[in-house]
């Protein structure tokens, strides 16, 4: 594979796996071309035909693309609501343990954190690791990057405010 690669847009990144993590794991699929930066988005659901795009013939070339990961892949699921919850809600650990023992996790735990007025805070949580997950992911893979400068709404956590 040739050296010289176009950097991908980590706003394009971003919105990408957030596609991908749009829907059930295995639906919607992000696919990034090394050499030129390009993403190409693909959805196994019928009803976004409008987004799907031709998929070049050589998409299996692993020297040459790469899927994006989804959030269970960066560890950005029950790990991070633990870690949310281990920081932020230290009281409430027991029952987000319990949640995530559960099906269905999700809703509950965003009316946990709507009860206890952390909602804002989680969405900051939950965005700055996906900033740095994916930023790592992009290092890990030699994916070069634009676009340096942190979206407004990846913001510091801990410079949201809410009480536990």
């Amino acid at each position: 594979m040739s050296n010289h690669t176009t950097p991908t847009s980590f706003q394009d990144l971003i919105l990408a796996f957030e596609f991908v993590a749009s829907s059930y794991p295995g639906a919607n699929h992000a696919i990034l071309c090394r050499r030129t930066g390009k993403i190409y988005w693909h959805s196994e659901d019928s009803d976004l035909d409008e987004i799907d795009e031709e998929l070049p013939d050589d998409i299996d070339d692993d020297e040459k693309y790469i899927a994006l990961p989804d959030k269970r892949d960066l560890g950005l699921g029950k790990p991070l609501a633990l870690e949310f919850a281990r920081e932020f809600l230290p009281r409430d650990l027991d029952d987000v343990r319990d949640i995530f023992g559960r099906r269905g996790a999700y809703p509950k735990f965003k009316a946990l954190l709507v009860r206890r007025r952390a909602l804002d805070r989680w969405h900051a949580f939950e965005n700055a690791a996906t900033n740095q997950a994916l930023r790592d992911w992009c290092k890990a893979n030699s994916i070069e990057v634009s676009d340096e400068r942190p979206r407004k709404d990846l913001a510091d956590p801990k410079s949201a405010t809410a009480t536990d």
